[in-house]
């Protein structure tokens, strides 16, 4: 490889961003319309499921690939309780529900579905939990 070429390269290196960007405004709008959407299926009973229709799912967050064909869709059930079978059933529901999110959201492509637990509640237990701990609460109480 030539000095040329070499230097070339590592300006065009140097030009790709090293870390991933936050989500732009196009994916973070897409996002809520889709959760609108399933929020409102899920609602309205249009999922015939016995697991869904036995359960309260509350769906937080949904997050868009930057090119808008993958809903990453984070479902919690009302208690927590039986979150498996939760997603199961909606993992079974899949294709029906991509349907209509595709005849709600008016995009070019219908975007993929994938349902994951959502965390953030046992996230903020945990860190709720660590500072109640006596060590950490006597550093807060420090002058």
């Amino acid at each position: 490889m030539s000095v040329r070429a070499r230097v070339a390269s590592d300006l065009m290196a140097r030009r790709r961003p090293q870390k991933a960007s936050a989500p732009g405004q196009r994916q973070l709008r897409v996002g809520e319309l889709i959760r609108h959407a399933v929020a409102e299926m899920l609602t309205r009973g249009e999922v015939h499921d016995d697991v869904l229709a036995s359960h309260v799912v509350i769906i937080p967050e949904v997050r868009m690939t930057p090119d808008l064909r993958l809903a990453t869709i984070y479902v919690t059930s009302l208690g927590g309780k039986d979150e498996e079978a939760v997603i199961a059933a909606l993992n079974r529901s899949k294709r029906f529900i991509r349907g209509e999110v595709a005849r709600a959201v008016n995009l070019k492509f219908a975007p993929d579905v994938r349902f994951v637990a959502d965390e953030t509640g046992d996230e903020a237990q945990r860190i709720d939990k660590a500072l109640r701990l006596p060590h950490v609460v006597q550093d807060l109480k420090k002058p």
